[in-house]
């Protein structure tokens, strides 16, 4: 009779307990930047040229997560890049191989083109592909949407 009064409590208490925590909402999409791969971001500035920001990252690397955690979650520079930028997403050592601009590269193939030598690097590219400039290293948010105004107010390809 105890055991049958304190599991009756305890059911009781967990129940009045889960009652004051409401569960996570799953409908409500999470709002990020709209990462598109390589690929993709060729085919989109064709129709809508935009200029190109690449986040270059390996899985081992903890200033490339803790960049993805704070800066690239930044309600500001999501916002920023969302609207100014093709943003992609480049898993520099994963072996995979796709076109670019008529030519086939493999990741780690396209990460030494591209003069990465670090990580997170972050590469701007022009509308066209034309010119990119790699930058290394984390960068805090604020820091971060500067150089995407920066950059996004530099002159664009051939003018």
């Amino acid at each position: 009779m105890n055991r049958l009064m304190l599991s009756l409590f305890s059911l009781s208490l967990l129940i009045s307990v889960s009652s004051f925590t409401e569960p996570p909402v799953k409908d409500k999409p999470e709002k990020g930047i709209n990462w598109v791969t390589i690929e993709e971001a060729q085919e989109l500035s064709k129709e809508k040229p935009k200029k190109v920001i690449m986040d270059v990252y390996t899985d081992w690397c903890g200033w490339c997560k803790k960049m993805d955690k704070t800066t690239f979650a930044d309600e500001e520079v999501v916002e920023y890049v969302n609207k100014h930028f093709y943003a992609v997403k480049f898993h520099a050592e994963k072996n995979e191989s796709f076109d670019f601009k008529g030519q086939e590269f493999t990741n780690p193939q396209f990460t030494k083109a591209l003069r990465v030598s670090g990580y997170p690097t972050v590469v701007f590219f022009a509308e066209d592909f034309s010119k990119f400039q790699p930058v290394s290293g984390y960068r805090q948010a604020d820091e971060f949407l500067k150089m995407l105004e920066s950059f996004n107010q530099a002159e664009p390809a051939g003018k």
